[in-house]
């Protein structure tokens, strides 16, 4: 006998082969062991909480609170236990099961419409884009309800999903790294948008720097019995759905004969997710990656547990799950720190870290796509002898004049005559000390700028993908976070910060070229490593920030965003040495440069052991990167524009390549840190915030340009 099904809307009849009576008992089965998941995911959220309403600074304990739900009220303090629990406890708890259930909801639909297991709120950029939006009503003192928070986060998170899929399209699916560096290039940008907000907005922004990282801090229970009911109707709306996104999974094309509208479920999906999103960020802040780690967690149960392939049990599962990881990290970080200390630390911290692992993790089970990529990356125009001494010249006349005006502008402005003065050592004092001053910030931008660009050279040769540079590789995050540790732990001086960085810079790309490697050193891996790593070690420099004294975060935040205030020429002294070794050594290696932009195998023909050239220039890399982290802080996408300049100009090859990009880099920062202290004198904005704003529309401009 066969078993007969109709297709909805089509009236079409399917055949399965086998007994019609054996369908419905494996069917009920099926149905059970969901059903049996979600129950066991339940209880643990509820023993989860249990435990998570016996924490807190009160000192009150679970017996205290079980006295108080028999009649007794002990207080504390001459404050109610009943008190405390309603007002601060219960809130949080709810808070904190609303938020994680939100996104896990949010990350599985994401996931199901694009296909794609590295897909989330965070890798789309829906977080970024919901907090810069309510950091931007709040930096300009715009009055709107607090039932109308909701909807300012909606339309931020909507906006930055729709580009980063509109970047990606149809092959959001296939293309992961593809995905993971828009949405990452693009939360960058949106992260750097925000950071600008709370620099120059501080009186109206105070507290959403740690806001910024979620916290599930709550005054009382009206915010959690807001988002429940608008949490409960969106996951409807999904469950509505789910037959389609059942059928979805199996292709688009196949979807379509099927009789699943496509193009209606993916958009209804989409705006499901982000509201979810922006429901949870104004609730708690942008909490990072529960939205992808919980469904990474479902659908890795499936595998045991068939029924959570059906997206009537995925969906359910996923919210569950990301419950009881927010409840787990949030009671986790007050066992280990204490209640008193924990405060200070937002959730969201180790729930990035926890992020971060699940990429890597994810990343080593992908196939690598370097070599499919490897031609379309690597042609490029031809372009005569003359134009790269033309282009070269005109660079370097360009950096001259970028200099000369640098020197000139600022909140005093000065002419010709007084550099004059000051290069014969007889200029006024304040005139001295404003060159000397604006002398040590042009040397750290000009240097930092071209290392920068010769570590992205050296990457995008390496790794064969025109998009990827050193500050969405984890490499400057690493060096980031050696110098903020050196900082706000040891309390060292500028030789120990230098070698912390540059220690870390390096451990980091130890650590992310022994993960990578299996096999040998495959590009795309490398990359989605790199940026899962990048969003750890992230985590960890803004645990160490919050951690630190309070009236040092400002100081240290506006280091991380890149800046040369306050430098002096010996803090370029390592920079210049090693640019000094850096260039000749890479110029020494264009050739071979050459031969690992086309693909795998030529180079390998030709005698180019890959695996350790790959490794030297990758090495080299990271030390260019460190030491600029050292000059101006963690500066983002130079190595990636200067780069791609510097190749549409003159060509591929990376004989001239190298010169005009390190020339490039060292005019987009200049000119960047330049206009950061002299737009808005005397305020200043750090020049990694300026890069990032013109550096991501440019992102955008080549991302579409090398799309598959």
């Amino acid at each position: 006998m066969t078993a007969r099904t109709t297709v909805p809307r089509t009236g079409r009849t399917l055949a399965l082969e086998g007994p019609a009576g054996a369908a419905a008992p494996a069917a009920r089965g099926r149905t059970l062991g969901g059903i049996g998941v979600l129950v066991a995911l339940a209880a643990i959220v509820v023993a989860v909480g249990l435990s998570h309403l016996t924490q807190g600074t009160s000192g009150i304990g679970g017996l205290d609170l079980l006295r108080w739900l028999g009649g007794t009220d002990v207080g504390v303090g001459g404050v109610s236990v009943g008190d405390i629990f309603t007002g601060s406890r219960l809130p949080r708890l709810l808070a904190g099961i609303a938020v994680g259930f939100a996104l896990g909801v949010a990350g599985a639909l994401l996931q199901s419409i694009t296909r794609n297991s590295l897909a989330a709120p965070d890798t789309l950029a829906v977080t970024a884009g919901a907090y810069f939006a309510l950091t931007a009503v709040a930096a300009f003192g715009l009055s709107v309800p607090l039932w109308a928070s909701s909807g300012v986060a909606f339309v931020g998170g909507l906006l930055a999903a729709a580009l980063v899929l509109g970047l990606t399209g149809r092959a959001a699916g296939t293309a992961t790294t593809r995905l993971i560096l828009a949405g990452s290039a693009i939360a960058m940008a949106l992260d750097a948008g925000t950071a600008a907000l709370l620099i120059l907005f501080k009186e109206n922004t105070t507290g959403l720097f740690a806001w910024g990282s979620g916290s599930l801090s709550q005054l009382n229970l009206d915010a959690s019995a807001r988002a429940m009911p608008m949490i409960v109707a969106v996951l409807l709306v999904a469950l509505l759905m789910s037959r389609r996104l059942d059928v979805l999974g199996l292709g688009e094309d196949a979807a379509a004969t099927l009789g699943v509208p496509v193009r209606a479920t993916r958009g209804i999906a989409v705006l499901a997710a982000v509201l979810l999103t922006s429901t949870s960020v104004t609730l708690a802040g942008p909490i990072a990656f529960v939205g992808l780690g919980a469904p990474v967690l479902a659908r890795l149960i499936a595998h045991r547990v068939p029924a959570l392939r059906r997206h009537v049990f995925l969906l359910p599962a996923s919210g569950l799950l990301g419950a009881a990881l927010i409840l787990i990290a949030d009671v986790a970080l007050r066992a280990i720190l204490g209640a008193g200390a924990a405060t200070a630390i937002p959730t969201g911290i180790p729930t990035a870290m926890l992020g971060g692992l699940v990429i890597v993790l994810l990343a080593l089970r992908l196939p690598d796509a370097g070599a499919a990529r490897a031609v379309k990356a690597a042609h490029s125009t031809l372009r005569t002898h003359r134009r790269f001494v033309v282009v070269l010249t005109a660079s370097v006349l360009l950096l001259v004049v970028a200099i000369l005006v640098a020197l000139l502008a600022g909140s005093l402005w000065l002419q010709l005559g007084d550099i004059a003065l000051w290069v014969q050592g007889s200029a006024p004092d304040l005139v001295a000390r404003a060159l000397d001053e604006r002398a040590a910030r042009i040397a750290a931008a000009v240097l930092a700028g071209a290392a920068l660009a010769l570590a992205g050279v050296a990457v995008q040769g390496t790794v064969r993908n025109p998009l990827a540079e050193p500050s969405l590789l984890g490499i400057t995050a690493g060096a980031g976070l050696g110098a903020v540790f050196v900082t706000t732990t040891l309390g060292g001086g500028r030789p120990a910060l230098i070698a912390a960085a540059v220690a870390a810079g390096l451990i980091t790309f130890a650590l992310i070229t022994a993960l990578a490697w299996r096999g040998g050193l495959r590009p795309d891996r490398f990359v989605l490593v790199g940026i899962g790593t990048s969003y750890a070690l992230t985590a960890v420099t803004a645990f160490l920030l919050l951690r630190s004294d309070p009236w040092e975060t400002p100081r240290i935040l506006t280091w991380l965003s890149g800046t040369t205030y306050g430098r002096s020429l010996a803090d370029v002294v390592p920079v210049a040495i090693v640019l000094l070794v850096a260039l000749p050594v890479l110029g020494g290696m264009r050739h071979r440069l050459d031969l690992l932009a086309i693909d795998e195998d030529t180079p390998r023909i030709l005698g180019v052991e890959t695996d350790r050239t790959r490794l030297g220039i990758l090495a080299l890399a990271a030390v260019l990167a460190s030491v600029a982290v050292v000059a101006v802080g963690t500066v983002g996408f130079v190595g990636l524009v200067a780069p791609h300049l510097a190749r549409s100009l003159v060509g591929a090859r990376h004989g001239r390549v190298i010169p005009v990009a390190a020339v490039l880099g060292a005019l987009l920062v200049l000119v960047a840190d330049t206009l950061g202290r002299t737009v808005i004198a005397p305020s200043q904005l750090p020049a990694g915030l300026m890069i990032a704003l013109v550096g991501a529309p440019y992102f955008v401009w080549m991302l579409r340009r090398v799309r598959d």
